[in-house]
């Protein structure tokens, strides 16, 4: 009886057994710690069956495990038994099972998670999500480029996913879109009490080549180069340094983009309200160079008022110069106040105007007449161009060259770099332009000789050459010419072989040239006017008497005479 009894209890735990379901492979069960040794931890996962699973997998990246027999955890259940007889057991497993189904509920929902930076791979960081291995990139760590990461590792602080994918098990997560919510945040609350106009205190954070990056506490607003100061800025660093604390003037915010201007120098008065005042037109002041330029020169007068000198208005002298090649940056130099526009904030002035016109000076000193001595700069085909003191030139005209020889042929004489004297003939000073006259220092022979001679005059000449065309003759060193047809009245005797080398004859002026330094001379004319001179004091044709009557009675009165 007691062995059925034994056996219908046997058959009823056998029948119980197989009808207790198996887990499966794959899925987390439940378990308790029933023991602790050589690093592992002994779990009781029901359905008579224990695993073993290695402490480390039960403490966070950085941290000691924390585990203690009797506590109840979930594990991943690999396989129901091993070769010991042993189920294969997984915590880590498990927390990712978890952790997936956890976190592709806040994918989907767009929630942030928590997790802990642990480790640094090519291209970013490793970050564990509560049993999910995430990556962040380099890029997603900070809003700004992080040198040294350190600090961040190991701590707990919340992320955003940004992609995932559970069948690859990869997941990209930012810490930078949080820190963005959370500025932005902040962004819109510094601006929400900031207004244009008004006076704030910020942290130069970073500085370019236009301005500097002033942190307004969370807000950034920009302070261009052009409104750190009046005066003329080259580059931020001159006036701000990183780290810098400054007071600025709120000038312009954009609601929607949340851009701040920022100024300095309207804190400040501005030197412009005082200019006219300050500079009179024709006022001559100090200033420095701070600009050079293809056109001109700007010239500091003060702090924030600048002026150009235009390169018309810096030598009197050299007109075609850089402007570079007269002065230099930083140099200080007098200049004058040529003209002002308050509106448009600028000053035009004059570098030249500061010295005497050299040209006026030239005049004054040397009057029309004045002997000069010089050298020849350069030679045109219509004259010499003459050095002179203070870097001006004088011009000899072809015509002021020589008397004696064309302006054309006199040239020739001459070569750059010698010097020559010449004499002032005019000084213009509006056109800048002084005349000279080599000639004028030499003897003007033309006009000694023929001086008291006028037109009708009677000369005697000599007689040099014999032409087919006439002859020439000598007055006094001057050369002239009597053409065949003047050469006599009566056409049989204009014959130029009648004279002879050396002859002495009687010729009237027909005309004094000076520009030609020709003397015109016809002995014909000298004849007509002797007769016409006779037959009026000794008779007339009506009178009956010959031509040769009235001329025997001038000649006879002429040697009683």
């Amino acid at each position: 009886m007691c062995a059925k009894a034994s056996m219908d209890e046997f058959e009823a735990l056998l029948k119980e057994s197989f009808e207790i379901d198996t887990p499966e492979e794959g899925s987390v069960v439940k378990g308790r710690v029933i023991a602790i040794e050589a690093g592992q931890a002994i779990i009781d996962v029901g359905y008579k069956m224990e695993g073993r699973v290695d402490l480390k997998e039960f403490a966070n990246p950085g941290e000691a495990p924390s585990i203690n027999v009797g506590d109840e955890v979930e594990v991943y259940l690999d396989r129901v038994e091993n070769a010991r007889g042993e189920a294969v057991i997984s915590r880590d497993k498990a927390r990712r099972e978890e952790a997936w189904d956890r976190l592709e509920k806040a994918y989907a929902n767009e929630t942030r998670v928590e997790g802990a930076i642990f480790g640094r791979v090519k291209g970013g960081f490793t970050v564990d999500l509560g049993g999910a291995v995430a990556f962040l990139p380099g890029s997603q760590v900070d809003v700004r480029p992080v040198r040294d990461a350190g600090p961040l590792m190991g701590i707990k602080q919340p992320f955003q996913i940004l992609k995932m994918d559970r069948r690859r098990g990869n997941i990209v997560v930012s810490r930078r879109a949080i820190l963005e919510e959370s500025r932005a945040e902040q962004r819109a609350e510094v601006i929400a009490n900031l207004s244009e106009g008004q006076t704030v205190e910020g942290v130069v954070k970073n500085i370019t080549e236009y301005g500097a990056f002033v942190d307004l506490g969370g807000v950034d607003g920009l302070l261009h180069v052009t409104d750190m100061a009046w005066r003329r800025v080259n580059h931020p660093s001159e006036i701000l340094s990183i780290g810098e604390t400054v007071k600025v003037q709120v000038i312009k915010i954009n609601k929607e983009t949340h851009r701040i201007s920022l100024g300095m120098k309207q804190l400040q008065s501005d030197p412009w309200d005082a200019v006219e005042r300050a500079y009179p037109l024709g006022s001559v002041h100090k200033g420095r160079v701070t600009n050079i330029t293809d056109y001109g020169a700007f010239v500091e007068l003060e702090a924030g008022v600048e002026g150009l000198v235009h390169v018309s208005e810096m030598s009197w002298t050299k007109k075609n110069v850089h402007p570079g090649k007269i002065v230099s940056t930083s140099q200080e130099v007098d200049v004058m106040v040529l003209e002002i526009d308050s509106a448009k904030r600028r000053v035009s002035l004059g570098l030249k105007q500061t010295q005497r016109n050299p040209w006026e000076v030239f005049a004054e000193t040397h009057p029309v007449g004045t002997a000069i001595e010089g050298e020849v700069k350069n030679i045109t085909e219509f004259g010499l161009f003459i050095g002179l003191e203070n870097d001006i030139d004088g011009m000899v005209h072809l015509s002021d060259l020589s008397w004696d020889q064309r302006g054309e042929d006199a040239i020739q004489n001459y070569r750059k770099g010698d010097v020559v004297k010449a004499a002032v003939t005019e000084v213009d000073i509006e056109k800048e332009r002084i005349s000279l006259s080599i000639k004028a220092l030499g003897d003007d022979t033309f006009t000694e000789a023929v001086d008291g001679v006028k037109r009708g005059s009677v000369i005697t000449v000599a007689v040099t050459a014999i032409e087919e065309g006439g002859i020439e003759v000598d007055y006094n060193g001057m050369k002239s010419f009597i053409r065949r047809s003047d050469l006599a009245r009566d056409r049989q005797d204009q014959r130029p072989e009648r004279f002879q080398v050396g002859d002495k004859v009687d010729a009237r002026v027909t005309n004094v040239d000076s520009k030609t330094r020709r003397l015109g001379l016809s002995i014909k004319a000298r004849e007509i006017a002797e007769e016409k001179e006779a037959v009026e004091q000794y008779g007339s044709s009506d009178s009956g008497a010959s031509l040769g009557d009235i001329l025997g009675a001038a000649l006879k009165g002429a040697d009683r005479g």
